[in-house]
């Protein structure tokens, strides 16, 4: 250990000066003190030998009102009674200053339940054979019977030609005349040269001179035309349950390949949301490609 050993001579005035105001640092031994070339680890030693100070507990007469509340228990509660004493005063002054004509679309997009706002959960527009087609089909499959499906429909209503189809746009057909007086006696039998049996018919209505120079080809009977007519209603009905499942298959096959664009890293925006009838519609970030 390096130390300096002084006299305590009455003639040394340092010495004297170090008796009179004693010093950090500095050992007393009688007459003579030494003092400690090394100051900092002197005083960490003289650290481990001090009093251990304990803080006071509840008094055993006072026991019964529980813990003794010290300066760091009382900082703790001071600071969650403020934080909440400003929370409640925002919220006064936000209820103070609110807009009533103030929209926000969390509004409509959120309901209370227990007290807190939470979000609507989003309905995906997907039916259940829309969903179990699009888990156990590929596009490619959906797609190839898609094709065929059209191919049918063209092939049915070239067959049907779709003449009296029901929910088809009636045409109209307008005939002009020169005076009010013929509007009044227009007779449509007349002016068409047929039967007026046949006027319903507006597709191969044959005039009166036809009827009269040639025979009845087809169906006459009454039965017979009524069976006819049950058949035609009845491929029209499958007709427009074919041209339901294409429209149905296209649009699953666009689900399907939406589903796969999804994967590509890029930024993309929603423009347009899904519905049961139609795929939605993402916008995707422009990369130029190299």
């Amino acid at each position: 250990m390096n130390c300096v050993l002084l006299s305590a001579s009455p003639t040394c005035a340092q010495s004297s000066e170090a008796l009179q105001t004693p010093r950090s640092g500095t050992l007393y031994t009688g007459a003579v003190f030494v003092q400690f070339a090394n100051m900092s680890s002197f005083r960490k030693a003289l650290k481990s030998n001090q009093r251990n100070h304990r803080e006071r507990s509840q008094v055993g007469s006072r026991r019964h009102l529980g813990f003794l509340e010290k300066k760091k228990d009382y900082k703790l509660r001071a600071d969650n009674y403020h934080k909440k004493q400003n929370t409640l005063t925002a919220l006064r002054k936000k209820a103070a200053q609110k807009n009533p004509d103030e929209f926000y679309y969390k509004m409509v997009n959120t309901q209370l339940q227990d007290g807190v706002h939470m979000k609507k959960e989003e309905v995906e527009e997907v039916t259940e054979e829309q969903r179990k087609v699009m888990r156990t089909q590929d596009i490619k499959y959906v797609e190839m019977k898609r094709v065929a499906e059209a191919k049918k429909i063209e092939r049915m209503k070239s067959e049907l030609h779709m003449l009296d189809a029901e929910g088809k746009k009636k045409n109209k057909h307008t005939f002009f005349v020169d005076t009010k007086r013929e509007v009044d006696v227009f007779d449509l039998a007349t002016h068409l040269n047929t039967a007026p049996e046949l006027l319903g018919r507006v597709y191969n209505r044959p005039t009166l001179q036809t009827l009269e120079s040639h025979s009845l080809q087809g169906a006459t009977h009454p039965a017979h035309i009524k069976k006819l007519a049950r058949q035609r209603k009845h491929q029209y009905k499958i007709l427009s349950q074919r041209v339901e499942r294409e429209k149905k298959m296209f649009v699953i096959g666009q689900k399907i390949q939406n589903r796969k664009d999804l994967v590509d890293k890029r930024k993309k925006v929603k423009v347009v949301k899904e519905t049961a009838n139609t795929p939605a519609i993402y916008k995707f970030e422009a990369k130029r490609k190299r």
